[in-house]
């Protein structure tokens, strides 16, 4: 096996990695967001499953680019760009009108102790996915794998919010964190969502820098 031949199969590897993770975080995270009542819980949960559909859709590219590096998108990519997209569109609905009503009613979290675990984890593991995948994109000189790994930057900068609103509102109990929280980790779902469209519209490959 060549050393290009590693690489590919090292990338894949990530790829699928990323999928079983997301799969694990969605469910894990789901579950204790609403059973603690915490809405940036469950909606980062929420999002963990919308990236498993992007992931499959990077998996693909990646078998596609190990046999014609120069070849565009396929069909297969382009829908699962544009399901993911609409999904993330939901997601943004659903979380906006929940969080604007629990602000209303001046909801509060059973407790956000979990938030932060699991996003402390999710740093963690998606700083090291960052840095892996751009060592194996550097060695291909591979522009997709190389902005997968700038766009897998998002789910640190996700799990930041989650961290930063279940952390203040587990030490000030203060009602409408967890709501802005949200809503923040809406404007990066929109975002994620928007670039969903342009990618499936477009050969290009986003650096996800915008975000």
């Amino acid at each position: 096996m060549s050393k290009e031949d590693k690489l590919y199969k090292t990338a894949f590897a990530l790829a699928i990695f990323t999928i079983i993770y997301n799969i694990a975080e969605g469910i894990i995270s789901t579950y204790l967001g609403f059973e603690d009542e915490s809405l940036t819980l469950f909606g980062f949960g929420s999002d963990s499953f919308i990236e498993v559909i992007s992931g499959l859709g990077i998996a693909h590219m990646i078998l596609r680019i190990k046999k014609h590096s120069d070849s565009k998108r396929d069909d297969f990519e382009k829908t699962a760009l544009r399901i993911t997209g609409f999904a993330f569109y939901l997601l943004v609905v659903g979380l906006v009108i929940t969080s604007i009503y629990n602000i209303y009613i001046g909801h509060k979290p059973i407790t956000t102790f979990w938030g932060v675990v699991i996003s402390v984890i999710s740093i963690l593991v998606m700083w090291v996915l960052v840095i892996w995948k751009r060592k194996v994109g550097g060695e291909l000189n591979s522009e997709p794998i190389l902005a997968d790994a700038n766009c897998t930057l998002v789910c640190i900068y996700m799990s930041v919010i989650l961290l930063v609103s279940s952390g203040l509102y587990e030490l000030t109990h203060i009602a409408y964190l967890d709501s802005l929280g949200t809503l923040l980790l809406s404007y990066f779902a929109f975002k994620e969502g928007k670039e969903c469209f342009e990618k499936a519209n477009s050969d290009k490959y986003c650096s996800c820098k915008s975000h």
